[in-house]
């Protein structure tokens, strides 16, 4: 507590009044009585610590009626509080979300609602993580482990890797030696790039070709979660695309993501996956005699895992109305390559671009730029998981009119993507999103139907996209 000086206070109100009548000696004396009675103020203040006396019933305007009913509510509010841990719920967050999704697909003759819809249709970039609904359980304890459990039906990561599973997400997070050194396990979603999964995160409806073809889905293993100032670390083990590995796969991958928040603004991460993944150009190939390769020896329909390494870093930079995003990837996988029509499975390697530029036009209405790039022309090409020709992503060997390869069975093509999209803020909680998407590549690869018949190959196609993304 601030305290007056006494010599300064007595001159303060010595000076408040006239001094003319008065004698020297007459004024010091009244100064001397003024510091004494200052001075004992403050010892008796100073001395002064016992806890207020508690009010009696009736005060603070209150009659003693008045004063039991506060009484009771304060005790039935603890119950309340009391009952809210005994079930669970402390520390307990639900949230989730949905987003149906309206896409016209001009080389698939298709214009459809999309929403919940599951493998008739695989993964494609007209049909991935969007038309979704979404429920997010998150739970800490006092004791700072942390437990999430994401629902997803039909459209989740466990929809991909796990036999149609509505798990998105299951994991635990326990602290070791404080809460920033833990131990994370379970299935976890992929952490590649600078997009996000669930479509709340997203300001476009699609996801970039870096997403869609060159990242993992998800992971199921142990991993070690470190925290320090402005760096984020993850690091483990774990099971790549799979609950569980197949019967003579024994090793899991290695993979790994560091972040760097330079500020609320600004910041950086990287990823890195090495470890043996499926091969799919060995799944439903004729294999045959290394020292005789005019020999089959039998037919592989189980496929194998081999060698694949992926590394990508990514960045963000937001200044008032305008964001920006980048990120390259690379990737490798030995024997997974499209061409091996010599009976030698051979490698695929391939590298990619991506960025994304948004402003905001007004508070709530924001324009979204995005371009893509796919170097994949090594061995006919082969992307993570995409062992064979596609004709619906634009992946593999063009086809001319006449059935042949645009450039032969060995050149894959080369894809490029241009977004152009708006998002609007309709409130705290919706979001209404379009999007026009053109799609490239320097052969002719995306098939043309119309209706459910081949009308042939072209360089390009053309896809536009509406929905409306509600979360709590």
């Amino acid at each position: 507590m601030k305290t007056i000086s006494p010599t300064l206070l007595a001159l303060a109100l010595a000076a408040a009044f006239p001094a003319a009548a008065q004698s020297n000696e007459e004024l010091l004396k009244e100064l001397r009585a003024l510091r004494d009675k200052v001075t004992e103020l403050e010892k008796k203040l100073g001395g002064s610590t016992a806890a207020p006396a508690a009010p009696a019933a009736g005060q603070w305007g209150m009659t003693p009626e008045q004063a039991r009913e506060l009484n009771r509510i304060s005790v039935k509010t603890e119950a309340l509080q009391d009952n809210f841990t005994d079930q669970g719920f402390k520390g307990l967050k639900i949230s989730g979300q949905m987003d149906p999704t309206y896409i016209y697909n001009k080389a698939q003759d298709n214009a459809s609602f999309v929403f919940l819809n599951n493998g008739d249709a695989r993964y494609t970039y007209d049909n991935s993580y969007f038309g979704m609904a979404v429920i997010d359980f998150e739970k800490e304890t006092e004791g700072g482990s942390r437990w999430k459990l994401t629902l997803a039906p039909e459209r989740g990561t466990g929809a991909l890797v796990n036999g149609g599973s509505i798990i998105h997400e299951a994991s635990v997070s326990i602290p070791l030696t404080d809460l920033q050194t833990r131990l994370w396990l379970g299935q976890i979603p992929d952490w590649t790039g600078y997009e996000y999964t669930l479509p709340a995160a997203n300001k476009l409806i699609t996801h970039n070709l870096l997403f869609d073809f060159m990242a993992p889905t998800a992971y199921t293993g142990a991993m070690l979660d470190l925290t320090s100032g402005k760096w984020w670390a993850r690091v483990g083990l774990a099971n790549f695309n799979t609950a569980r590995e197949t019967p003579g796969n024994k090793s899991p991958v290695f993979v790994y993501r560091v972040d760097y928040s330079k500020g609320e603004f600004d910041g950086f991460g990287f990823t890195g996956l090495h470890g043996k993944g499926y091969n799919y150009a060995a799944d439903g190939t004729y294999l045959t005699d290394p020292l005789d390769p005019s020999t089959e020896t039998g037919f592989d329909s189980a496929g194998k895992n081999t060698m694949l390494n992926l590394l990508e870093f990514d960045a963000y930079y937001i200044r008032g109305d305008w964001s920006l995003f980048g990120q390259v990837s690379y990737g490798q996988q030995k024997q997974a390559a499209i061409f091996n029509s010599d009976g030698q499975l051979r490698d695929a390697q391939w590298w990619g671009l991506s960025m994304t530029t948004a402003y905001k036009v007004t508070p709530r209405l924001e324009a979204v730029l995005r371009a893509d790039y796919i170097d994949n022309k090594k061995n006919g090409g082969g992307l993570l998981g995409y062992s064979f020709d596609d004709d619906a992503n634009g992946i593999g060997r063009g086809v001319l009119e006449d059935g042949s390869f645009a450039k032969g069975e060995s050149t894959g093509a080369n894809r490029y993507a241009l977004s152009l999209g708006m998002n609007y803020l309709f409130d705290e909680n919706s979001i209404f999103k379009i999007e026009y998407r053109y799609d490239g590549s320097d052969q002719p690869v995306f098939g043309h139907y119309k209706g459910a018949n081949l009308n042939g190959y072209k360089k390009s196609n053309h896809l536009f996209g509406a929905s409306m993304v509600v979360s709590f």
